[in-house]
């Protein structure tokens, strides 16, 4: 698209004349607002169940929920703990209003999972209910999505799953009571059949929401469902 294009024509002339700085320490960046050093330092999610991206004492073991529940993603891809720095960065974008928190997440998320997205056909970020959109005005979903769009040429369908409850924040919530939180949560209103979907967000936390909209994509007749997320948190223990 030609936004697209100008849009990236103009971020790399502000890349040249400004280079960019390390959004933690405020060293010279690579291609983003992060250094090297800060990079290598963040917090990996290295160990975890190569289903829901749980972090784990041993790689490449399904958790035991895994094991157990048949999920109806096929698999979760979050690169990182939940956990400083980045925790500050989602906190910052989806709280208050940092952008620039968001283009960061973005890169780095886009870095981590670019090369799965030849088996993708369609970016969907996680969807806000309208009354949270107005009160935040945008969807942090989106703004992670826009550097994977562009490095990939995947383009975000915003309006293809909507989100039909105002649902209490999941944040708030013990883990058995964001199941009931998000049940019928999503309402799938494009066409979906036989598509494989990556759905964007930032952080998956007990997998209640990446289940609820997979499911409805599921029975809309997605062919494959992956989540896509920045962060994944740690088990919650009693």
């Amino acid at each position: 698209m030609l936004i697209e294009k100008v849009y990236n024509a103009l971020e790399r002339s502000l890349d040249t004349c400004f280079p960019p700085r390390c959004r933690l320490c405020g060293d010279p960046g690579v291609g983003a607002d992060i250094c090297p050093a800060c990079y290598h330092d963040l917090p990996w999610n290295l160990q975890a169940c190569p289903i829901c991206a749980e972090p784990a004492s041993a790689p490449c073991t399904p958790c035991g929920r895994c094991q157990k529940e048949h999920a109806p993603y096929d698999l979760i891809r979050a690169p990182w703990v939940y956990g400083p720095p980045l925790d500050h960065l989602i906190q910052a974008l989806k709280f208050h209003g940092d952008l620039a928190a968001g283009r960061l997440l973005g890169q780095l998320l886009t870095w981590a999972v670019q090369n799965a997205a030849t088996d993708i056909d369609c970016l969907i970020p996680m969807p806000l209910h309208r009354s949270r959109l107005q009160e935040r005005g945008y969807n942090q979903a989106m703004e992670l999505a826009r550097p994977l769009a562009r490095q990939t040429g995947l383009q975000p369908a915003p309006g293809v799953v909507h989100r039909c409850r105002a649902t209490a924040a999941q944040s708030a919530l013990p883990r058995e009571a964001r199941k009931a939180n998000m049940r019928q949560a999503f309402n799938v209103t494009g066409m979906v059949a036989g598509r494989r979907i990556a759905v964007i967000d930032d952080v998956v936390t007990s997998t209640a929401t990446a289940r609820a909209i997979a499911g409805a994509l599921l029975e809309a007749g997605a062919a494959r469902i992956e989540i896509w997320a920045v962060c994944r948190t740690p088990r919650e223990t009693d």
